[in-house]
């Protein structure tokens, strides 16, 4: 399985960003998605998830509100809607897919396929 994340990039703050995260697996509808970021020095923590087959997303209390998870099964791509940026958003950002298909968590080591990173980086 492999992930690929785009969309990252350099905004000013209160601007709005999408990130996209492309699967290629046939078998992506039955797997749930997550984003987790990571600022240099610090753990990689979750942002947002989505699991398959309409459940509903979740997100860390940091970004509720701002941030919105969505997937497009028919594209096997997850993405994420980042609004109301804040300069302590300014991180890279995986998206990665949840170990067990039809079954959705939010630990780290609960997924097993990570994409390769895309930065965002939020100005003052």
């Amino acid at each position: 399985v492999q992930l690929q994340a785009s969309g990252g990039g350099l905004v000013q703050a209160g601007g709005s960003l999408r990130l996209s995260c492309a699967a290629s697996e046939r078998t992506f509808a039955y797997f749930g998605m997550g984003w987790f970021r990571q600022v240099s020095g610090k753990e990689r923590e979750f942002v947002a998830g989505v699991p398959c087959c309409g459940g509903s997303a979740r997100y860390a209390d940091s970004v509720n509100g701002r941030f919105s998870a969505s997937r497009d099964d028919s594209k096997a791509t997850v993405y994420l809607q980042m609004n109301s940026l804040k300069p302590e958003d300014t991180a890279v950002y995986y998206c990665a897919r949840y170990r067990t298909a039809k079954r959705f968590g939010v630990r780290e080591h609960e997924f097993n396929y990570w994409g390769q990173g895309t930065l965002v980086t939020v100005s003052s």
